[in-house]
């Protein structure tokens, strides 16, 4: 994604802003509806039975799935663009150049004694498409499809035996379709300000995980091959994502406030091709606060904490980082900062535009790695209330 994408993305994103200010000007607003209980249902509907619009700050930052729940007969349709940045390497918290890796890592497969190839840089680009419904007032089922679109720039080192001398760059490639998952979010608790919900899902296998493209090897030859695991689009496995996520509403400075958090596990359910993914576990919490109903602004925490992969693709022997089982996972904290928009009335009432960015704050790698630099995430939802 260029500086001039971003920017554009930026711009429509001021303009979209503009008109959601305009569209909650033209009309009274309606007061947050309450759940009955003594407070407002932090569950976020965006529209109420008796047609109310809840604040923006009442939905989680964009780039949190599966933080909410709808009313019976209440659909949401959404997509979701993420944009991913990764260049640099670094071995736990140590940055390190293209030639510490090629003279000082093992290359575990038949070949050269060490690594040959280093990767970077790398971009991914994610196009994801949702459906939510709800069921009862406790049931909401969610299905999600992505599409994926990854790039990784390498250098290529010449010879068998360790050296740093250049031989040339390559890129890779791969594109299409990646896992699909399917939800049930389950309400357990919810008093006053207050909600904890169940997260039950299941990613089905439909990416693929045999991706092909042509490389530079160490000896000046263009062989296709298998591409490494992080440029594949699929686990290749059925994957358990159970999770807990709490909501709660507050005020500060006399301004609606939401916070919550969210524990999500990622557990793989047998192997395919030899190997499976490491586990992952994420832990986030958040917080957004609305200075006027149509708009609010959010801080986030993410962190990630990811295993090795078990076993290997006899498919992947590259003398390339990405090509080894251990040099897969670590621990990452990420800072998010995000902008929601939500219709009030008129024609956007139940639109919802929201962005956000997410910067590094921590990184501890397994072996040598691509790091991310950043991540922007962009999304549109609309609640359709069908009886």
């Amino acid at each position: 994604m260029t500086k001039a994408s971003i920017a554009a993305l930026l711009a429509a994103l001021m303009f979209v802003a503009s008109t959601f200010r305009v569209a909650a000007h033209s009309g009274d607003l309606p007061e947050h509806h309450s759940n009955g209980e003594g407070g407002s249902a932090p569950v976020a509907l965006s529209i109420g039975s008796d047609g109310a619009v809840s604040p923006a700050s009442d939905h989680a930052p964009i780039g949190m799935m599966g933080d909410h729940r709808h009313r019976p007969g209440e659909w949401m349709i959404s997509y979701r663009y993420m944009h991913m940045e990764m260049e640099g390497n670094r071995n736990g918290r140590d940055e390190l150049t293209p030639e510490q890796i090629v003279t000082g890592f093992a290359n575990p497969h038949a070949g050269p004694a060490t690594l040959r190839v280093v990767p970077t840089q790398m971009t991914m680009d994610m196009h994801m498409l949702g459906l939510m419904v709800g069921v009862s007032e406790r049931v909401t089922m969610m299905v999600m499809t992505n599409y994926l679109e990854k790039e990784m720039d390498h250098i290529t080192f010449q010879g068998g035996m360790p050296g740093t001398t250049r031989l040339g760059e390559f890129t890779t490639s791969s594109d299409g379709f990646g896992d699909t998952r399917v939800s049930a979010l389950v309400g357990l608790w919810d008093r006053g300000f207050h909600d904890l919900q169940l997260n039950l899902g299941l990613s089905l296998p439909t990416g693929s995980n045999d991706e092909t493209d042509q490389v530079l090897t160490p000896l000046n030859t263009r062989p296709t091959l298998r591409l490494p695991y992080p440029m594949q689009l699929g686990s290749g496995t059925f994957d358990a994502r159970p999770g807990l996520t709490y909501r709660g509403e507050s005020s500060l400075a006399g301004l609606p406030l939401a916070f919550g958090g969210q524990y999500m596990a990622t557990l793989r359910l047998g192997r395919d091709e030899g190997y499976s993914l490491g586990d992952v576990h994420e832990l986030t919490t958040w917080a957004s606060v609305s200075p006027a109903p149509w708009i609010s602004g959010s801080i986030r925490l993410a962190g990630q904490v990811q295993g090795r992969i078990d076993g290997q693709d006899p498919l992947i022997t590259a003398p390339v980082q990405t090509a080894d089982p251990d040099n897969q996972g670590g621990r990452v904290l990420d800072v998010g900062l995000g902008l929601n928009l939500l219709g009030q009335s008129g024609v956007l009432q139940g639109h919802r535009a929201a962005v956000e960015i997410l910067l590094p704050a921590y990184r501890n790698l397994n072996g040598p790695q691509l790091e991310t630099d950043w991540t922007l995430i962009f999304g549109w939802q609309k609640v359709i209330d069908w009886p």
